[in-house]
């Protein structure tokens, strides 16, 4: 690839997400292309679990002559900023990765937009005037079917209409919710008519008010994937039950091209926090100094703590890429920059 390179890092073992890319280069799948993304949320600073999706992604891309692009999800603008999307492009950088392009979810809000009109217009969304708590109430358990919407067969120049009213900022927000058309008795939640666009007057940091609905993730993830022709789309194991709705979306829109989804265990480190909400409270309560505190498993607070780059790309590449949950020991975080430490130290 032109513009992308990994840098200098161990020999990555051939894990299953690779044998699956493999795979597809060998017959063909994807026209000899591989192409990934990273994906994140610049709803805060990045921690030491994203750097392992970082560097399998951008590793997976450069070892097979691929290219990963850089794809902010901007989807939720009351939770992002300007900041954090700093952050993260300073901490993908620094980790010794260069993203072949620069995107945003908003850079395609007007296709996601016009993606939802076509929906509308196969009869396979519908815009829902039930409550948060209705919707909630209509979606069912885990032992009995979800219920039909009275608006579900609403007709659909209506919701049509509906639809660019919600655009036009007429509406308060919460008053309609674009969803779905599906199935109200399938046994995964996410595929019982799912939200795919919901109204929300906040400023965007990037399309200020231009906007007063929002697409939610499930729905302009799949198809931003798609838009940018990419072939593997790797995330974490809680996102494998909204493959079904992944796929949905991007056959009732695409005729070629359809990238695949491939889920793998998030890296869960022992006596670490790992929930952005959780280190975001820490920042807002004053428990430390900020995102890059050293006490932070933030990738900027490990490089303040005196962590190499060279020494995390060695633990995402020593600890592996698995199918199952599972535990790593911190010991084994601070094996490789001892090792890193004890290479390139004076004596």
């Amino acid at each position: 690839m032109a513009d992308q390179h990994s840098a200098a890092a161990p020999v990555a073992p051939i894990d299953f997400i690779r044998s699956i890319v493999d795979e597809d280069l060998a017959t063909g799948k994807h026209h000899g292309r591989v192409a990934t993304r990273f994906p994140p949320e610049p709803n805060g600073y990045l921690h030491i679990g994203h750097a392992k999706s970082i560097c399998l992604n951008f590793g997976i891309a450069g070892e097979r002559h691929g290219i990963c692009n850089l794809r902010f999800d901007d989807t939720n603008p009351a939770k992002e900023d300007v900041e954090y999307v700093d952050a993260i492009k300073d901490d993908v950088t620094w980790l010794g990765f260069r993203w072949t392009a620069e995107l945003y979810a908003s850079d395609y809000f007007e296709q996601l937009y016009q993606f939802a009109v076509t929906l509308i217009t196969q009869g396979k969304a519908y815009v829902d005037s039930l409550t948060a708590d209705e919707i909630r109430a209509y979606r069912g358990t885990l032992t009995e079917p979800g219920r039909n919407s009275p608006f579900r067969d609403r007709p659909i120049e209506e919701s049509l209409d509906l639809f660019a009213r919600m655009k036009g900022g007429e509406f308060p927000d919460g008053a309609h919710v674009l969803r779905a058309k599906i199935d109200m008795a399938s046994p995964n939640f996410n595929m019982r008519d799912p939200t795919l666009y919901r109204i929300r007057h906040a400023a965007h940091h990037r399309t200020g008010d231009a906007w007063s609905i929002y697409p939610m993730y499930d729905f302009a993830h799949p198809l931003s994937d798609a838009l940018e022709r990419i072939t593997h789309s790797i995330c974490t194991l809680e996102f494998e039950d909204h493959r079904p709705l992944y796929d949905w979306l991007v056959a009732s829109l695409f005729d070629r091209d359809r990238p695949q989804q491939i889920e793998f265990a998030r890296l869960n480190l022992n006596y670490t926090v790992m929930s952005k909400r959780k280190l975001l409270q820490l920042v807002q309560q004053g428990h430390v100094s900020g995102w890059n505190d050293p006490r932070m498993p933030t990738i900027s607070g490990l490089r303040r703590r005196g962590y190499t780059p060279e020494s995390i790309r060695d633990f995402c590449a020593r600890i592996g890429v698995a199918k199952k949950e599972n535990v790593i020991d911190v010991a084994q975080l601070e094996h490789s920059i001892r090792e890193d430490l004890n290479r390139r130290a004076r004596g």
